[in-house]
């Protein structure tokens, strides 16, 4: 069987997604990025996502994987952000529910704010999820359903196999397998760009090894592997759009978001980065800035 795309990354076209249903919930929300900006993970489902929708996936993965949980875990958490919110941190929704998982202030799960933070959101949703006895056993849908309680409980094993793509890319199962495409300026530049994507990388994975690049305004990183290194190679392809990345760079790939996709490097600019970087440069100079 042949890889199936799931365009839910056209929400304001009003097209169908891979459930075969509008996604009349997020309709009304607007995008933090450019429309055009589109990212893809690629597997045996390819699945295509706007730029805000796939940095949060990034997120969720990003704090599953400092949690240490198993990747089951995050695979249940995307398909559940992907049924509850299609992977967007709505205001509101159903009743009082909040957040990336529609998750209820007052069924005890924090207060808006909280539940508007996607990294808050997250742990919330983990921390329940391993106190249900035997999940790893169950199917997505039915570990999802013994967090999120939800009126219609067999909704969220339609978005398996995308969670399980998205899963793979995400934790560096498949190197070189999400990308993006963006378009539009960024609205951070230089410095003032650097150091908020410093803070965000320090939110999502904690204290990592992090310096400046050689040239330029960015950061590269220091991995102990393989899989790591293409887990944060990943996480700032996802990120690109919000913090003006314009190139990523880990062993002998190169990301650029000028043709969106992971290239190969040969000869002596492979050799000179060495296995265990990862570089990240930034659009334009701190005069440049908005």
């Amino acid at each position: 069987m042949g890889a199936k795309s799931v365009l839910s990354g056209l929400v304001a076209l009003g097209l169908l997604a891979g459930g075969g249903y509008a996604l009349s919930r997020v309709l009304d929300e607007r995008p933090a990025f450019p429309l055009t900006s589109q990212c893809e993970a690629a597997g045996e489902t390819v699945v295509m996502l706007q730029a805000d929708q796939m940095a949060h996936a990034a997120t969720i993965s990003a704090v599953g994987l400092r949690r240490s949980v198993p990747e089951r875990a995050i695979t249940v958490a995307l398909a559940t952000a992907l049924q509850e919110s299609k992977l967007r941190n709505l205001p509101g929704g159903d009743r009082d529910s909040v957040g990336l998982f529609q998750q209820r202030p007052s069924q005890g799960w924090g207060d808006p704010k909280q539940l508007q933070d996607p990294r808050y959101a997250a742990r919330a949703f983990y921390r329940h999820l391993v106190k249900v006895r035997g999940w790893k056993r169950m199917r997505i849908t039915d570990a999802a359903q013994a967090v999120q309680k939800s009126a219609h409980p067999d909704a969220y094993q339609r978005w398996a196999d995308e969670a399980e793509s998205l899963t793979a890319a995400l934790t560096g199962s498949v190197p070189g397998s999400l990308s993006c495409t963006l378009s539009g300026d960024a609205e951070r530049r230089g410095e003032r760009a650097a150091a908020a994507l410093g803070e965000a990388i320090k939110a999502d994975w904690g204290e990592v090894d992090a310096v400046p690049p050689a040239e330029g305004h960015g950061v590269e990183l220091t991995v102990a592997d393989d899989r790591s290194g293409w887990r944060l190679a990943h996480w700032l392809v996802a990120h690109a759009a919000q913090h003006g990345i314009r190139e990523v760079r880990y062993g002998d790939r190169t990301w650029s978001a000028e043709d969106g996709s992971w290239k190969r490097v040969r000869g002596a600019e492979a050799g000179e980065r060495g296995p265990a970087t990862v570089i990240a440069q930034l659009s334009g100079d701190a005069s440049a800035e908005r």
